[in-house]
Parts: C-alpha cells; structure tokens; sequence
C-alpha cells in the first residue's frame, strides 16, 4: 500500500519535481469498505461458515493526478459522493492510498466543519488546544489569543462550553485557529458555507492573505460563486476523476452546461415517457370502443318458446287436417 510523504523544500525525490510544487499526487486510488447494515440470520451466518459481514469496495478516488504550486487557490467543485472531500483527507494523510502516491511540501492543515472538537471545554480551551495540536507553543498561543478571539467576533461566548455554540460560530472558530499558523498548505472542506456574510467576506480576505503568502489553499464548496471569487484554478471531480482543471469561469461554466444538458435529458425523457403513456391509453379506449360496437351491432339469437304449437307452414298441414279434409291436389277419387 503507498503512503501519504512530506517532501521538504529542495529534498526531492525520484522523478519528484521540487521549487514551488507543495502537493503532488499521482495516480491516486482510494478504495474504502462500507458493511451493510442488516442483520445477518442464523441459517445465513451458518450456510456462510459464521465469516464477517459482507461489503461493498467503495473506489471514491480514481488515478487522480494533482499537481499544486504556491500562490495557488484551487476550488474543487462536483456532485455530493464525487470524491471531493476523500480527496482532501488523502491529501491531508488521513486517508491511505489503496494505489499510488501523495506528496506534500509540509504538513497540511484540513479544515473542515464536522472536524473533531471537544464540546465539552470551551472556545477558549479549544484555541489552546487547537493551537498545540498545530505545533504552537504555550507562549505562542497566548500572544495570539486575543487577535484569534476578536477575529471569530465570539468575545461574549469564549468561555462558554462549545456544546452551546451554532454552526456557524464553530466555524468561525475553527477557521480562526486553522490560519493562526498560516499554514502553507490550506484545506478547507464546506467551512465557508455555514457562516453568515460577515464571515465569508473576512474569511474570502483570509484566504487571499495566505495566498499572497505564498501558500497554497483548496476549497471544498458546493457556492460556486464563491469558488469563482476565490480561486484562481478549479477542478471539476466526477465519481472520482477528474474531468476538467484550468479556468475558474470556463471550468465553472462547463459545469453548468453539464447539468443544463443532463436537465434537458430527463426533460426529454419523460416528454417521451408521456407520449408514451398517451399513446398506449389511446390503444386501449380505442380497443374498448371497438369491443363495444361490435357486442352492439350483433343481434342475439331468439330464444326458442317452448309452449307455442308449430305453425302450418311450419309443418307443412293445415288448420283442416284435424277435421279429416283433405289438401289441394289430394283430392279423394
């Protein structure tokens, strides 16, 4: 199995490009197992020799090449169950590859919303420990506990437990913490999409600080327009590759196209479908009319009546026969 490996500046290795280059992938794979969810019966655990539950292989990245420089904003755009956030714990050495490899410059630094926090402490417990988790220092944290406290704008909750916190606040906080460091490298999975305006606008001048900074910064975000606005480079993922990487507003645009065609398609189809339907309801009343003239002009045959006496001409005798007369033309000699 490869592994996720931290290159240093000007290390290099084989056939490893260095200078500004800060995330290199190639021919990523990441392969994960979901069990299913159900229970197993006993004449099944016994049929199968009581071995583990089944599975599915789950493939959610697939031969992914990703080359990242400094100065560079990259936005990641796509479906939900794309492979956009898989790809950013690959990248952040959370996840293993299953095939290929992952390098980075420095350690990369994911920020996302439903990233590990202890609820129970608070804010400002957890800027303390978000802090050392970074590799800051007790004295570092300090110095820089005031400007992280009035930057999420949450001085009249810090010392409240994070178990009181919106969202939106946790957000706030997190992002606070995450670029206290100035971290050359920059994930952000779905973070910006929780918070009110105030805070996008300040976390949009954030992002183009580091930026400016020489880092490297990936966005993860469903608000295109955000993506627009803050990147300078977008990669449009679709069941794990990658289908275009270049121009925020081309490869945005295409994107768009996509779904309006994909849109256009499923209008089609069921125009057809209702066509269809139309049609086949037609068939069927005219069958039913059909069925109905036909038993209405076909008479019924007479019923025969048992109690009536045969006509003469029926029986070829006259009303005379009973009384002994006799026929025309068979006259007595």
């Amino acid at each position: 199995m490869a592994e996720t490996v931290t290159v240093d500046e000007g290390e290099g290795t084989a056939g490893l490009p260095t200078g500004d280059l800060t995330v290199l992938a190639r021919n990523l794979h990441i392969v994960y197992r979901v069990y299913e969810d159900r229970r197993t019966g006993i004449r099944e655990l016994v049929a199968n020799r009581f071995r583990r539950p089944s599975y599915r292989e789950v493939h959610a990245v697939r031969g992914v090449d990703l080359a990242a420089h400094r100065g560079e904003a990259i936005g990641l755009i796509g479906r939900n169950g794309s492979g956009k956030s898989t790809l950013m714990q690959a990248i952040a050495g959370l996840l293993p590859p299953a095939e290929g490899e992952v390098y980075a410059s420095s350690q990369p630094s994911l920020l996302g919303v439903s990233a590990a926090l202890n609820k129970a402490v608070s804010g400002r417990r957890n800027i303390v420990l978000g802090g050392l988790a970074l590799g800051l220092s007790r004295e570092e944290i300090e110095e820089r506990m005031d400007e992280i406290i009035e930057w999420t704008g949450l001085e009249d909750f810090i010392d409240l437990p994070m178990r009181t916190y919106s969202s939106g606040m946790k957000a706030r906080l997190l992002f606070a913490v995450a670029t206290s460091v100035e971290p050359e490298i920059l994930l952000i999975d779905e973070a910006l999409n929780v918070g009110d305006e105030a805070f996008k606008e300040r976390s949009k001048e954030r992002i183009a600080e580091l930026v400016e900074g020489a880092g490297t910064v990936f966005v993860v975000s469903h608000s295109l327009g955000t993506i627009v606005e803050l990147c300078n480079r977008v990669l449009w993922l679709d069941t794990g590759e990658i289908v275009r990487d270049g121009d925020p507003e081309e490869v945005v645009e295409a994107y768009k196209e996509h779904f309006r065609e994909l849109k256009r398609q499923r209008k089609a189809r069921k125009q057809a479908a209702r066509k269809k339907s139309a049609r086949k309801k037609a068939r069927r009343k005219a069958r039913r009319e059909q069925r109905a003239a036909a038993a209405a002009g076909t008479p019924e045959p007479d019923a025969p009546d048992r109690g009536r006496t045969p006509d003469a001409e029926d029986t070829g005798n006259g009303p005379d026969d009973a009384s002994g007369s006799t026929r025309p033309g068979n006259a007595a000699p």
